[in-house]
C-alpha cells in the first residue's frame, strides 16, 4: 500500500492543481497546502501561478533554488553587523527576516527542520558568530546529503560549546556528543548501549574548540582499538560517524523526523509511507532533497489524511501570515512574541529541540497567537504591499462581503470552515460603520482566533 501512496500527483488522474470535492471547486488549494508544508505560505499571486502550471513545474520551481545566491549576498552586510554586535536575539530576528523574504522557501524551511534536528540554544553558546556559523552549516546541507551535514554538525563549534564538548581528552571521553549522535541525531533510543556510547566518545577525543575555532589536538587523542556497534578497530571520529550513519537504523529515522516535520504531526497513523522513504535514503546516500520530493510530491501528501491535520508552528504561522500579506513587520517585536509562544529560532527549550504538534498549542499560547494575527494586521509596525492591508482584495469585490470573506477564508485556512463560522465573518464584514479597512482587519484578526486557522 505505501508503494501506492508514493506514486506522485502529477502522474495520476489528479492532473494539476485543480480539483473538485463534492462539487466544490478548489482551485489551489492543493497549491496552498504545498506552500505551507514545503515553504511557509504563498501570495495569491504565487497560487494562481501554481494552478495554471500544475504540480509538476511548481515542485521544479521549488527545488530549483533559483535566485538563492543573489538572496545571500543582499543578506551578508546585515549578518555582518549581527556578529560583531554578539546579540542573539538580534540574529534570531535576522533569520526570521530570511524566512520572510526568501525567495528560497523549501531552503529555508528545511533549515529551519533540521535546526530543530539538531538543536543548539543560542543562550547558552553566546557567541553569535558560531551560531551564524552553524546556521549557514545546516542551510548548506539541508538540501543536499546527510552525511556532509553530520560531519560538519560533528565539528561545529556552536554545537561543541552547547553539548560541552569543547575539550574531549582522552583521560576523560566526554559522553554528550557521542550520546546524542546517536539517540537523537542518528539512530533513535533502543539502537545502541551505554558501551557504544562509551566506545565511541574514545573516537571524539582530541576534539576542541580554540579561540572560536575547532582544532584537533592528536596528543588527545586516543588511537586504541575501539568496539561499538559491530566493528572494530582504531577509529576517529569521522569513522565513527561513518559506522553510526551506516546502521539500518538510520535511514528509517531520518525518514520518520522528515515524514513528521512535513505530512504528519503523529507518524505512527501511517508508519508504512516512512517505508519507501527511508529505501530512498538508504540508496542514495541520504539524498536528502530527493526525499523530500518523494514526500511532497506523492498522493498521500495531497490526502484528506493529511490536509489540515497538523499544527502549524508559531513560526510557521506568523511568517505565513506576513508572506500572504505582503507584510513587513519589525521583527524585533516578532522574535520577543515567538519567544512567549514557545517557538523562537536559535532558542530551543533543549537539546532534543521543540516536540511541536499539539504541544503548541494550550490555553495560553492559544490566545497569543490569536493577538499576534491581530497584532501584524493591525499595528502601526506593519507596511503592506500596495500601502495597506485592504489592497489584498480587488476592489471591485469590496462592496460584496461573501466574496472577499471567501477569498480570505479559501488563502488563509486549510481546513472548511463550518457555516456558522463563515455567516459570522461575513456579518462582521458588512458591517457598514466602519471603513473598509478597518472591516478587512477585523475579519482577519477574527480567523487568527479561529482553531481552523492553526491548522495546516
Amino acid at each position: 500500500p505505501h508503494r501506492r501512496h508514493l506514486q506522485p500527483l502529477y502522474r495520476r488522474d489528479l492532473r494539476d492543481f485543480r480539483n473538485r470535492d463534492g462539487g466544490r471547486e478548489r482551485d489551489g488549494w492543493l497549491a496552498q497546502h504545498l506552500y505551507r508544508r514545503a515553504g511557509f505560505g504563498a501570495t495569491r499571486e504565487q497560487i494562481q501561478r501554481s494552478v495554471a502550471q500544475g504540480c509538476q513545474a511548481t515542485l521544479d520551481e521549488l527545488f530549483s533554488q533559483q535566485g538563492c545566491s543573489e538572496f545571500d549576498e543582499q543578506m551578508k552586510p546585515m549578518e555582518r553587523v549581527l556578529t560583531a554586535s554578539q546579540e542573539p536575539m538580534q540574529l534570531a530576528s535576522w533569520w526570521l527576516l530570511r524566512m520572510v523574504q526568501t525567495p528560497c522557501q523549501l531552503l529555508e524551511k528545511a533549515t529551519l527542520f533540521w535546526h530543530g534536528h539538531f538543536a543548539t540554544g543560542a543562550d547558552k553558546v553566546q557567541n553569535s558568530r558560531a551560531m551564524l556559523a552553524q546556521n549557514r552549516l545546516i542551510r548548506t546541507h539541508a538540501l543536499g546529503r546527510f552525511r556532509p551535514l553530520v560531519h560538519g554538525i560533528s565539528r561545529d563549534v556552536a554545537m561543541l560549546v552547547y553539548l560541552d564538548s569543547t575539550d574531549n581528552r582522552k583521560t576523560r571521553p566526554n559522553e554528550n556528543y557521542a550520546r546524542e549522535l546517536m539517540e537523537l541525531f542518528c539512530l533513535g533510543p533502543g539502537n545502541y548501549t551505554e558501551k557504544d556510547i562509551k566506545q565511541i566518545a574514545r573516537c571524539f577525543t582530541g576534539w576542541a574548540v580554540r579561540h572560536g575555532e575547532f582544532r584537533f589536538n592528536s596528543y588527545q587523542h586516543d588511537g586504541g582499538t575501539k568496539r561499538f556497534l559491530g566493528r572494530s578497530g582504531k577509529f576517529s571520529g569521522e569513522d565513527a560517524v561513518n559506522i553510526v550513519l551506516d546502521q539500518s537504523a538510520a535511514p528509517y529515522f531520518i525518514a520518520k523526523k522528515l515524514v513528521r516535520f512535513f505530512v504528519v504531526d503523529d507518524v505512527d497513523m501511517d508508519n508504512e509511507f516512512c517505508d519507501p522513504i527511508a529505501d530512498h535514503l538508504r540508496r542514495s546516500d541520504f539524498d536528502i532533497a530527493q526525499a523530500i520530493r518523494l514526500i511532497v510530491g506523492s498522493r498521500y501528501f495531497y490526502s484528506d489524511d493529511v490536509i489540515g491535520h497538523k499544527v502549524r508552528s508559531p513560526v510557521e504561522m506568523s511568517v505565513g501570515l506576513l508572506r500572504y500579506l505582503e507584510a513587513s513587520f519589525n521583527m524585533t517585536t516578532l522574535a520577543q512574541r515567538l519567544r512567549l509562544l514557545g517557538h523562537l529560532p536559535l532558542f530551543p527549550p533543549n537539546v532534543k529541540g521543540w516536540e511541536g504538534g499539539r504541544r503548541w498549542i494550550n490555553a495560553s499560547t492559544y490566545f497569543g497567537r490569536a493577538n499576534l494575527v491581530r497584532e501584524i494586521v493591525s499595528s502601526g509596525n506593519s507596511a503592506f504591499r500596495g500601502g495597506e492591508l485592504a489592497a489584498i482584495v480587488d476592489r471591485k469585490h469590496r462592496r460584496d462581503p461573501e466574496i472577499w470573506v471567501d477569498q480570505l477564508i479559501g488563502d488563509l485556512l486549510a481546513v472548511p470552515l463550518p457555516d456558522e463560522s463563515r455567516q459570522q465573518l461575513i456579518e462582521l464584514a458588512g458591517n457598514r460603520r466602519q471603513n473598509f479597512q478597518r472591516q478587512i482587519t477585523d475579519v482577519i484578526s477574527a480567523i487568527g482566533a479561529m482553531p481552523e486557522f492553526h491548522l495546516g
